[in-house]
């Protein structure tokens, strides 16, 4: 079992169409299509940032999702255990616990030494939600950025993104070019791209110790979490 779960570092089922196809899925569709034409028909829509952002994610975790099955998996009878679908240890909680206690430090000591740039582009869904602090609004704020973001991305671009440069140019070569597109794809909130930056690392570094993408996606959903709530206190 356990050289099988190591199996995943060195090699992979796919090659250079599904990483091209893939990309195209994520910055032709995603960027191109739903978060600039999508976005602004679920805001006409629905009259409301918070609710527009949520729908829009929900959008993007089913066709990424559905990407990668389609792409990735389907067509060579793939199970989902490739893209990191597995179970985890027991002892990989000491792990998430303090990596998440890293990744909420080393974003508050990032924000604070970028803070001086000046160029704040707030989400969305963050300003409607601070404009109107309720149950409902934060609990549905809660749930976009620590439930369905965080399994989307993680399944995307740690599970196949990560994994794809992993058996090609090594692993800080992955944990690089995949942090790099993840960041790339948060713009237009340029002043927290640094502490996009540094998640993807530290997702990544999760996925590597303990070759399962739950511990990364269960990290990335605390310390988005976290962030939301202090976010309705401010």
């Amino acid at each position: 079992m356990k050289m099988n779960q190591m199996k995943w570092k060195e090699q992979d089922h796919w090659g250079i169409k599904e990483f091209i196809l893939l990309l195209l899925l994520e910055f032709g569709i995603v960027i191109g299509c739903i978060k600039f034409i999508i976005q602004p028909l679920y805001s006409q829509w629905l009259d409301n940032e918070l609710y527009a952002g949520t729908l829009m994610g929900l959008t993007i975790a089913i066709v990424l999702i559905l990407g990668v099955y389609f792409i990735a998996l389907g067509p060579k009878k793939l199970s989902w255990s490739e893209v990191g679908i597995r179970t985890f240890a027991m002892k990989d909680w000491k792990t998430i616990i303090l990596f998440s206690i890293g990744l909420l430090i080393g974003a508050v000591v990032i924000v604070v030494l970028t803070s001086f740039i000046g160029n704040s582009w707030e989400n969305s869904k963050t300003e409607a939600m601070q404009k109107n602090v309720t149950f409902l609004t934060v609990f549905i704020a809660f749930i976009s950025a620590a439930v369905i973001s965080p399994i989307y991305e993680e399944i995307f671009y740690r599970g196949f993104l990560y994994r794809w440069f992993r058996t090609r140019v090594g692993f800080i070569g992955a944990l690089l070019l995949s942090s790099s597109i993840f960041t790339i794809i948060h713009i237009p909130t340029y002043n927290v791209m640094p502490v996009n930056f540094f998640s993807g690392i530290i997702f990544a570094l999760a996925y590597e110790r303990t070759n399962s993408i739950w511990p990364s996606v269960i990290i990335h959903g605390l310390t988005n979490g976290v962030m939301v709530l202090l976010t309705s206190l401010g």
